[in-house]
């Protein structure tokens, strides 16, 4: 039987998910020559509506060359199929006579695997390839996606930090991260010394108080003479909610078809403002929202998640032959290396950031949290000190 394989690439784009889609692809060919490899353009809604593109008419120079390219090449999706989608979904696979499904993305894409599995009886061998900046799949160490956005973040307040010595004030940067700080950690990566910044770290796995932003501000303030923090676009109160739920009133918070509060939009930058003005008025502060910026950086890919992206790829077509299941990237004996792991243990399921990255009594990135982001984001440049 010749083997079909249907690729398609869900939620947030990153800068390598396309070599993902390339290792796929290059490796299906090797192994399997005369398979039919497919791309459903927009996720699982290119496979609902028999909408492919195919992969294997291209051009081994092509699809490195796509490889490179930030962004989902064939278009992604957030749809999260309930019962009635997931049979369009199967009726869909089986016109194409689908061995094999690759999906490419996170938690969320898992879960919709874990339910096409189930539902279709183990005719068709269903695959989830990681993909994340928010570094937030368990079982992985890392995700591809993470160390190239995690490079953003860690030069931009490297930047940031070196701007504000030359004019001191408050800088306030927001970086997506919903339910996992990992990303906002990487802020920290490249700090020069025990005086740069970020001076403040605020993630979601660490309960937001106002007052507490405000007193932690003018400490370091008084300290340093300027404060560079880095929060969470998910950062919470203590009962859970979203801060830009306490901050934004609620005939102005938006929300996406799923019920989720959008948070990378400014409202949230907004209302920080307004609690610096109030509670620091004499001091010059900015806030800027990072939002979409770090995710897909042609400027900012990491070679190293480039090669595990695609390798990542290379492995699905593995895990298929194995029968489907979850890749996880593992780090073991001081290298990453591809598992293959149950759909059940990731689908669905948030890896939060270790409490013992952060220090226990002060929202800055702890030794231990240093120490896993030096490994991942060795440092790439070598500043001079300034007089100030």
């Amino acid at each position: 039987m010749t083997e079909t394989f249907v690729i398609a690439q869900g939620g947030g784009p990153t800068a390598v998910i396309n070599q993902t889609l390339a290792g796929v692809v290059l490796e299906a060919r090797r192994r399997y020559p005369g398979a039919r490899v497919l791309g459903a353009r927009h996720g699982v809604r290119g496979i609902r509506d028999s909408d492919f593109v195919d992969l294997m008419a291209l051009a081994d120079e092509e699809l490195k060359r796509i490889g490179a390219t930030p962004s989902a090449a064939l278009g992604s999706t957030r749809d999260k199929p309930d019962q009635a989608y997931c049979e369009k979904i199967l009726k869909g696979l089986r016109q194409a006579g689908t061995t094999a499904f690759v999906y490419i993305g996170g938690n969320d894409t898992a879960g919709t695997q874990q339910i096409l599995a189930e539902a279709a009886g183990g005719d068709i061998a269903f695959v989830h390839a990681p993909k994340t900046i928010d570094n937030d799949l368990v079982e992985n160490d890392h995700t591809p996606g993470f160390i190239s956005a995690a490079e953003f973040v860690a030069g931009a307040f490297l930047s940031v930090d070196l701007d504000f010595r030359a004019l001191p004030g408050v800088y306030v940067g927001i970086v997506m991260g919903r339910h996992a700080g990992f990303l906002t950690a990487a802020a920290a990566a490249w700090r020069q010394d025990e005086e740069s910044g970020p001076h403040l770290v605020y993630v979601p796995e660490r309960a937001f108080s106002a007052t507490r932003f405000i007193d932690d501000v003018s400490a370091v303030v008084s300290r340093h003479g300027r404060c560079v923090v880095a929060m969470s676009e998910g950062v919470s109160t203590d009962d859970g909610r979203a801060l830009v739920e306490t901050l934004v009133p609620a005939d102005k918070v938006e929300r996406d078809a799923h019920g989720n509060i959008q948070l990378s939009g400014g409202d949230l930058g907004m209302a920080v403002e307004r609690l610096l003005k109030d509670g620091l008025p004499r001091t010059r502060s900015r806030v800027d929202t990072f939002g979409y910026l770090p995710r897909g950086n042609i400027g900012m890919i990491n070679p190293t998640d480039a090669r595990e992206a695609f390798e990542a790829g290379v492995f699905a077509v593995e895990a298929a032959a194995r029968g489907g299941g979850s890749v996880a990237l593992q780090y073991e004996n001081g290298a990453t290396v591809p598992r293959l792991v149950p759909l059940a243990d990731v689908a669905g399921k948030t890896r939060h950031m270790p409490d013992d990255f952060l220090l226990p009594d002060a929202n800055q990135v702890s030794s231990q949290g240093m120490a896993y982001m030096e490994r991942l984001l060795p440092r790439r440049f070598d500043p001079a000190k300034p007089f100030v």
